[in-house]
């Protein structure tokens, strides 16, 4: 087992100013408190809409998966799958759903950068995102939105994108399968007080949505092994 440490990040949501200072934060502390140990950025999904710059947070983001020195999994949030059905379904139910949840501020990112819609190597990069990340060696399992315990790990992926399930919000409830002993993380709520959410006791649920696009703040969470987790926020 190879020892790494990793930074979870909620929803970015066009955020892309926040998301390079949160990334500097990481890199700053990972040189001065973790050095020559291994790097993983987990990016939580929901990295377009409602924001200012949702194609530079696609663009840092395919950059990241493009560097060798660290190790950086995507994962797909339900913005980037209205985004997808907009474009792949027919009619204009699902292109009218993604415009007033925000894709309206996405065409406007690209517009800025003189282009229609967003070119084919976003899409196609989108398109390839999975909706769930699990180290095993860790026992946490990475997502958007949530988990179904019942099921897990083999939930349909609009659990993954969408749930907002009480039996998954609630981690008294979740030894009844395969998450028996688990942690998640997961974004796709905005928690009240804008702060990073650790709920269980001990701690097995990180909620890391903390409102970046309302005027919150962009979080990460850090998950080394042996140590308390940690949250760094923008």
């Amino acid at each position: 087992m190879t020892q790494k440490v990793i930074y979870a990040i909620g929803d970015v949501h066009g955020e892309a100013y926040k998301l390079r200072r949160l990334h500097d934060a990481i890199f700053s502390r990972h040189a001065k408190t973790c050095p020559g140990i291994p790097i993983q950025l987990v990016h939580l999904g929901d990295y377009i809409d409602r924001g200012p710059d949702s194609a530079g947070v696609i663009e840092t983001l395919i950059e990241l998966e493009a560097r060798d020195d660290i190790e950086t999994v995507n994962l797909r949030g339900n913005h980037e799958q209205m985004m997808l059905e907009a474009y792949d379904e027919n009619g204009s139910d699902a292109r009218l759903h993604w415009l007033m949840n925000g894709g309206d501020e996405t065409i406007a990112s690209y517009a800025r950068r003189g282009l229609e819609d967003p070119p084919p190597q976003h899409m196609d990069w989108v398109r390839e995102l999975p909706t769930l990340y699990l180290d095993q060696d860790e026992k946490i399992a990475f997502v958007h939105a949530g988990v179904d315990p019942r099921t897990f790990p083999n939930c349909d992926d609009r659990i993954h994108l969408w749930t907002r399930s009480p039996r998954f919000y609630d981690p008294s409830r979740w030894d009844i399968g395969a998450l028996d002993g688990w942690r998640v993380v997961h974004g796709h709520t905005p928690t009240k007080d804008a702060e990073p959410q650790a709920a269980g006791s001990p701690a097995r649920r990180f909620n890391l949505d903390t409102g970046a696009v309302y005027g919150g703040k962009l979080s990460a969470g850090v998950f080394a092994p042996g140590q308390p987790v940690e949250f760094i926020s923008i």
